[in-house]
This record gives C-alpha cells, structure tokens and sequence, in this order.
C-alpha cells in the first residue's frame, strides 16, 4: 500500500514539475493564453518600439484596437507618423502619440524619452513596455564580423533595450504594476550560420530578462520573452537560401494575416499551426 502511495505521489510530484517548465518558457505561457481580454488592456498605455513596422506596427494597431492608449517609437519619425495616421484611419476613437527614439543615441536621449512617455496622456504613466526594436542586421559569417557591426548590433539589441527597462523599472516599481514584454528570436535559443553576433545579442536579452524576471516577480512586475521564428520586415533584407526564404515567406504571411484581420494576435499567428516546408 505504501508502495502505491510513493508511486502516486512520485506521479504527482513530476507533473508538477512538468507543468512549471512549461510555464517557465514565455513562448509556452503566451501561446497557451490566447489573445488579451480586451479588460486587460483597455486604457492601458503600452509603449512599443521598433513600431514603424513590421512586427511592432501590427501590434500597434491590435493594441489600439483594444482600447490600448498606445506610444510609438523608432527612429524613423515619418514612418511613425504613417503608422499613428493609418491606426487612427482603423480606429477613429483610439490615442496614439509618436516619440521618436534612437536606442544607441546613449543614456541620457534615453532618459528624456522616458520622461516624455511616462507625461503623455495625463501623466498616466507606462502599463506596458514592448521591446521590439531591433539591429538589422546583414548574414555575416562569424569570423568575418567587424567591430563596426558588433557595436551596431549590441547598441540597439542589448545596451539601448536594457538601458530603457532600467530607466522605465523604477516608475513602474513605484506604481507596483508593469509589463515588459521582450521580442527576443528564435536564433536567440538556436543560432545558425550567418547569424553569430545577432544570436549573441538575442541570448544576451533571454538572459537578462529570465534573470529580471526573477527579481521582479513578487513587486508586482511582469517579465514576458517572446521568440519568434524569421520575419521579413524590410525589403533590403537579403535572403541567401531557399530555405530561409522559405521560412521568410510564412513568417510574412502571418503577419499579413494580422494586418488583414485587425482582431487577432500577432503573438498567437508568429507561434501559431506548424505548417509543413
């Protein structure tokens, strides 16, 4: 009878196990969720970089869509400007406001930028903090990587997004409430050729931001890793393999899908059906 008791319980005890190592990988917990109930988000200011598009510009308007008071960043205030103007053409009633940001523009350009976002709609200061901006970065070989590229790459991918959340943290702490959610990659847990000093800045933001998490989870502020597999998000990226165009073209396709379909989650479509290739 103990014997059966021991089994049970040794059952138990590795589901429970299994269970939090799901839950433990973002790419886990925000698939199993679903798209946000719109009573998470409405009136919330969320703050997304890299938001004149690709990824981010969908999110923005997905974001507005559900009541979200949304800031757009990236360096390109044109393009911004665009963004605000079609989200606003989609959804007459939302609040949308442009700050354009350059992440490797140091500390301080970053630290008048925080002070703007967290002033804008009545001092409301930022609910949501989406990291989405992002090197891009040419297929280099390892050992043929320059200086120049290391720098450019880090500035923006590791330094600028790890300067932002540690200047954003403490207005946050102080409310006893936030959301950073970090869109790291997919090479960032398996590199390929070509991609060495961009897989190294995407491991070097999973493990700051895992490691965040766990300081900050018991204060009220969440931590959010989110890897997806390519994008293309530019025409001048250049595809040197069928099989990376390949993956390319179906990572576009979902986003066309959002863009198509104001109501879904980009999140839900970048993890979503496996598709053969």
């Amino acid at each position: 009878m103990l014997c059966l008791v021991a089994v049970a319980l040794s059952f138990v005890g590795l589901a429970t196990l299994l269970v939090k190592f799901a839950k433990a990988d973002g790419d886990f917990t925000v698939t199993s969720r679903g798209p946000p109930k719109r009573e998470e988000v409405e009136g919330k200011v969320v703050w997304i970089t890299g938001a004149s598009r690709g990824i981010g510009e969908i999110l923005a308007n997905q974001f507005a869509g559900l009541g979200a008071k949304v800031i757009l960043s990236a360096r390109n205030a044109s393009e911004l400007e665009r963004v605000k103007s079609e989200i606003i053409s989609n959804y007459p009633a939302s609040s949308i406001e442009v700050l354009p940001l350059d992440l490797a523009s140091g500390e301080e350009s970053i630290k008048e930028a925080v002070k703007r976002a967290e002033s804008l709609f009545s001092n409301a200061g930022v609910d949501f903090m989406v990291h989405n901006a992002a090197f891009e970065r040419p297929k280099r070989k390892a050992l043929d990587e320059t200086e120049e590229g290391l720098r450019a790459t880090m500035n923006i991918n590791v330094l600028g997004t790890i300067t932002l959340t540690s200047l954003l943290a403490p207005y946050m702490l102080e409310r006893g409430r936030g959301h950073f959610v970090v869109m790291s990659s997919a090479a960032g847990k398996c590199p390929a050729p070509g991609q060495a000093i961009y897989s190294a800045s995407k491991h070097a933001l999973n493990g700051y931001f895992h490691s965040l998490r766990s300081e900050l989870y018991d204060k009220g502020i969440k931590v959010t890793v989110v890897c997806p597999g390519p994008i293309e998000t530019s025409k001048s990226s250049n595809v040197s393999s069928s099989a990376e165009g390949g993956l390319k073209e179906i990572g576009a396709k979902r986003l066309d899908a959002a863009a198509n379909k104001k109501s879904a989650y980009s999140w839900n479509l970048l993890f979503g059906q496996k598709k053969s290739i």
